[in-house]
This record gives C-alpha cells, structure tokens and sequence, in this order.
C-alpha cells in the first residue's frame, strides 16, 4: 500500500504519505488562506520524502471536516483529481476523528471532546471515548456555539482551536508531549484510515459542511420577496 492522506479542513494544510504500516512522510503548514497556492507543491515534496512516485500511489484519503466551505473543498477536490488520475479509490475520513486518533495514539484515554474553530463564534466538535489507542464517536459531529454546549461536555480534555479561541468556555485543554493537537495532521488521518481500508470499512467521500457556504447565489429576481409576497 501507499496511501496518500491530504487534510484543509482545520487551519493546517497537511499532506501525508503511510505504507499501510507507518507513516513515511509529513509536510503541514498552518496557514488557512493560502491552500491552493501550497498544496499541490506540499504534495509533490512529501511524495518525495517518502520515495514514492506518483505511479506508487495505491490509495488515497481525505478529512471530510466539518470544516470551512473553501478550504474543506480545496481538499476534497484535489484528493478526487489526483485519484481520478490515477484510477484509484478515495477514502474519506471525518477530520475530528483524525485529531482524536492523534489523542489516543499518544496516550490519551477516555472521554475526549474535539472542538475546532467553526467561526462565527462557533465549533464543530465531537465527542469521543479512547480507550488503548482506539476512539469510538460518542456524540456529533456538529456545529455550535461553545456555551450552549452542556457543561459536562464543555468540562471533558478538550483538543483542536477550540479552547485557544474560547478558553473560558472550554477551560480543559489537552496537552500531550510531541504532539500538535491543535489542527488535523496527515499522519495522525493517514494511521486512522490505513486501519479502516484493511478492515474494509465503508468510507464515504461525503464532506460535512453541517452549514451553508458564507457566499451565497443572490435570490432570482421576480421571486416571491420581489412581487410582494410574505415572508
């Protein structure tokens, strides 16, 4: 196997290359703005970190978010282009399963609650259990603000931005030595989906918006607010 693994869906731009038993290389830069112009060169230098060619690649797979609109699609229409090239598979991976399987791979056990900057004084998050470097989901994914979170939920080790951009409201962030628990790393996504392709899991392409796109297509004119109607 040589897997790819791409994730945009945090502020990380993140690439990763796994051989089904490790992970070869990582390249992750922080920047939530600038996905299309670092990609696709990301790509190319992790491939050859990983001494792999591009004809090597045997599978490929995704973070699905929740996420931005922009930046989620940056990743998911690159991941199906360079699979479509190739004629292989897609597999995708909801991208606040990839942050607790980093958790959990470094140590972390039991309830384990991911939040992620959603704007808009919001978050996605999930809530999961760990136990021996598994994750199970327990609750979401999901977007909201985080005071209308419970308590008890609010109160659980907390990874991803979420704690940075609210920490009064999410006041229990996790933190584990040698590992950036902040945003989605490729390798962390590319581990988690190796597992699932060779237990033959469903793994669906499907990206998690959970919420409309900022832009939206102005209203058709002579719709039913232009002549007048009730809203």
């Amino acid at each position: 196997m040589r897997l790819l693994a791409l994730d945009t869906a945090t502020s990380a731009i993140t690439v990763a290359v796994h051989d089904g038993e490790q992970v070869l290389a990582t390249r992750t830069t922080v920047d939530a703005r600038r996905h299309t112009e670092l990609f696709a060169p990301m790509i190319v230098d992790a491939l050859a970190a990983a001494g792999t060619d591009v004809t090597e690649v045997t599978h490929v797979a995704v973070g699905t978010g929740p996420g931005p609109f922009t930046g989620l699609r940056v990743g998911l229409v690159t991941a199906q282009t360079f699979a479509h090239a190739r004629g292989i598979t897609v597999h995708g991976v909801c991208s606040l399963d990839a942050l607790a399987a980093a958790a959990a791979a470094h140590g972390h056990e039991g309830e384990l609650l991911v939040a992620t900057d959603a704007r808009r004084k919001e978050v996605y998050w999930a809530r999961y259990d760990c136990t021996a470097g598994e994750v199970v989901l327990q609750e979401g994914p999901a977007v909201t603000k985080p005071a209308d979170l419970p308590e008890p939920v609010r109160a659980l080790p907390t990874i991803g931005r979420g704690p940075v951009v609210y920490p009064e409201l999410l006041p229990a962030a996790l933190t584990l030595p040698g590992v950036d628990l902040l945003d989605v790393d490729a390798g962390a996504l590319a581990a988690l989906a190796a597992t699932r392709i060779a237990a033959g899991a469903d793994m669906p392409v499907e990206p998690l918006y959970l919420r409309r796109p900022d832009a939206v297509a102005p209203a058709a004119a002579g719709g039913a607010g232009a002549a007048g109607g009730t809203r």
